[in-house]
């Protein structure tokens, strides 16, 4: 390789430049006084890339971005926006394990405060890394974003990629592998918050091939990454499809045969108010002991917890990411729950709701709604979620908010006359049977790239 190609090589990945060089004083303290980390040491036809990064934090303290400093004061009430004029702030939620960048759920700041946080800014095609909580989260926010400019919160930071030297998407998967986002967690600085910081990304370093070559692999990755986000929505169609069959049928009272049915005070004939202790059982959950070895250790039954449901884009659950043993479920106040069961967080982070279509157990921070007749499943599932701030203005508690069982079985739930239920629950099942099959697809796609991805980035497989 000629010494043109070895600089190319070498400066390629940000175009940072030699201003990237100017990192703060407590990232040299840090990095000197022995928190310095050793890069990954991994080559692909003989070359390595040092990636240089861009720490930025929105709020408080100085910020960090090129060589620049300055200092940003905590933005006021004022500086949110809900109109049109707005910039959407990325956090540690856009940047999802099951997906690329979550282009959604935002917080916003007006404009005029994204300009006063311009060196904070990011666009479509950086990379964005979080910096403390999750460590190894990574996203890279798409060409064809919603937005035309973002801005990173206090808990990110970005990575700008020239693209002449190398391809985005492709320093975006090196940060994808499992090796590496363990790299990233071991390198933590464990004072206080577990936390990584400008000094130690600084000495990551990452495989560059050839530009044409990142681009090959990073198209057959790619191939994988479109055909789940298709597959994700369709899910958000299906689920859509049938929330809107719900709000047609029991909201706007538009339900097959509605202009025959006498409607009174707004309540058609034959609906009526029930508790909900009245039409289910509201069952609790526990945990076992974790002091207990042969309570978790190989453990094949499935045991719910709130993260669980929270990360869960969907109603339809595949999966718990803990098991517990059969001794761990006869040795604590965990109960199995049928198929049918509506899955309900109850606490801290109330009013998330889940069906696993199969026998699961939960957690202490669950309600779960096991209907006396199976056809009820759907109809509560949706008018559940529906009710959703009513659900949560039921909580209480000092330390966190919690919806007990007793009061959640005084709650009243209009029923329709049970012909009209059976109607929605078979056309609301076929939705939810299709979003299934669909997330089982996208498991198998993920466990395909996943396997593939170390592969390609070590050249093992040719391209």
């Amino acid at each position: 390789m000629d010494h043109e190609g070895q600089d190319s090589a070498r400066q390629a990945a940000c175009g940072l430049d030699e201003a990237a060089d100017h990192h703060n004083n407590q990232d040299d303290a840090d990095v000197e006084g022995g928190a310095r980390r050793q890069g990954l040491d991994q080559t692909m036809h003989g070359r390595r890339r040092k990636v240089y990064w861009v720490s930025a934090r929105i709020w408080g303290e100085w910020v960090e971005c090129f060589h620049n400093k300055s200092s940003i004061s905590n933005p006021s009430t004022e500086s949110y926006s809900n109109g049109k004029t707005r910039v959407p702030v990325i956090r540690g939620n856009n940047l999802p394990a099951a997906s690329l960048f979550l282009d959604d759920d935002f917080v916003f700041v007006t404009e005029e405060k994204a300009d006063d946080l311009r060196s904070n800014a990011a666009y479509p095609g950086d990379v964005i890394f979080t910096q403390r909580g999750t460590l190894g989260q990574v996203g890279i926010i798409p060409l064809e974003a919603k937005f035309p400019r973002y801005v990173i919160s206090q808990s990110q930071m970005k990575l700008s990629v020239d693209p002449e030297k190398a391809d985005a998407r492709f320093v975006y998967y090196f940060f994808r592998m499992p090796s590496t986002v363990q790299a990233v967690i071991n390198h933590a600085l464990t004072s206080g918050v577990p936390h990584i910081n400008l000094g130690i990304l600084k000495d990551f370093e990452i495989p560059l091939p050839h530009i044409t070559v990142q681009e090959r692999i990073v198209d057959i990755l790619s191939a994988y990454d479109d055909l789940i986000e298709n597959n994700r929505r369709r899910m958000a169609l299906l689920e859509e499809a049938a929330r809107q069959l719900y709000w047609e049928w029991f909201v706007r009272i538009r339900f097959p045969g509605h202009e025959y049915t006498r409607i009174t005070d707004g309540v058609p004939e034959g609906w009526a108010r029930q508790r909900l202790g009245n039409i289910a059982e509201c069952v609790g959950g526990g945990t076992p002991s974790t002091s207990v070895s042969s309570y978790w250790e190989d453990g094949d039954v499935t045991w719910v917890t709130p993260t669980d449901v929270t990360r869960n884009n969907h109603f339809v659950l595949l999966d718990s990411e803990k098991k517990i043993t059969a001794a761990g479920l006869q040795n604590s106040s965990a109960k199995l729950v049928p198929p049918h069961a509506v899955l309900m967080t109850s606490r801290a982070s109330v009013g998330f709701f889940a069906v696993a279509g199969r026998e699961v157990c939960t957690n202490q921070g669950f309600i779960s709604v096991v209907p006396h007749k199976d056809v009820l499943s759907p109809y509560l599932l949706f008018h559940l979620s529906a009710r959703v701030e009513e659900i949560r203005s039921m909580g209480s508690g000092s330390t966190y908010p919690e919806v007990s069982r007793g009061k959640f079985r005084e709650f009243e739930v209009m029923m329709p006359e049970m012909k009209l239920v059976s109607l929605f629950a078979e056309q609301a099942e076929l939705l939810l049977k299709q979003i299934r099959v669909l997330k089982q697809q996208n498991q198998k796609l993920r466990a395909a790239r996943d396997l593939l991805l170390p592969r390609l980035m070590s050249g093992e497989v040719a391209v």
